[in-house]
């Protein structure tokens, strides 16, 4: 009587484990492009918190000063600012590995950027006009609608910040003038702090 051998299982070939490989390398390019595709996760947080800090140093220098001295002082701060949110993007986008221009980046910039070109345009009339008064709410308003904008293509965390700065714009515009200086400290100084605080801890920086 013939013994039966047991089965054994056969050994993978060479190109069974090459497959195999690539494949879970292809699943892995496309999940990782998915993500990238999906949301711009490098908003900086500690960047919106060194523009709060110079927005606060803004609203103290700009309080008090005439309309010309106001206005420069917080245009100055903007272009601070500015090249904070740059730099910061950039660095923080190149640590985490996502590209800034290209994907969910160039369409939160270019979602930003109307309403900011729009607020600048705006800002010349008003101030050829003599109306300089309005330029708080309108700031804080049109920053507000640009964050909402682009940050659909981010974290859910930034469209909520536009929000609130939508609401203080439309606050400043309700309340006589007087209330600006420091309603855009709440804004661009507080805000900013405390949603880059949130952002730096919920989503690494």
């Amino acid at each position: 009587m013939s013994s039966v051998e047991p089965l054994r299982a056969k050994p993978r070939s060479a190109e069974s484990v090459a497959l195999h490989d690539r494949a879970i390398d292809n699943l892995r390019y496309i999940r990782e492009t998915i993500e990238r595709a999906g949301a711009f996760t490098a908003v900086p947080g500690w960047g919106f918190v060194a523009m709060g800090l110079v927005a606060i140093a803004a609203g103290l220098a700009a309080a008090g000063r005439d309309e010309a001295g106001w206005t420069i002082t917080w245009s100055a701060a903007a272009a601070v600012a500015s090249v904070i949110a740059i730099v910061m993007v950039a660095r923080k986008a190149r640590r985490v590995g996502l590209p800034v221009l290209s994907g969910p980046g160039r369409k939160l910039a270019l979602s930003f950027a109307p309403p900011v070109l729009v607020a600048a345009l705006l800002t010349a009339v008003l101030l050829r006009r003599g109306t300089a008064d309005l330029l708080p709410g309108l700031w804080l308003a049109l920053y507000g609608t640009g964050v909402i904008a682009g940050g659909t293509f981010s974290v859910r965390i930034v469209p909520v910040m536009g929000m609130f700065f939508v609401l203080l714009g439309a606050l400043a515009l309700a309340l006589p003038p007087a209330y600006g200086n420091a309603l855009m400290i709440a804004g661009f100084g507080g805000l900013h702090l405390v949603f880059g605080l949130i952002i730096a801890r919920r989503y690494g920086g």
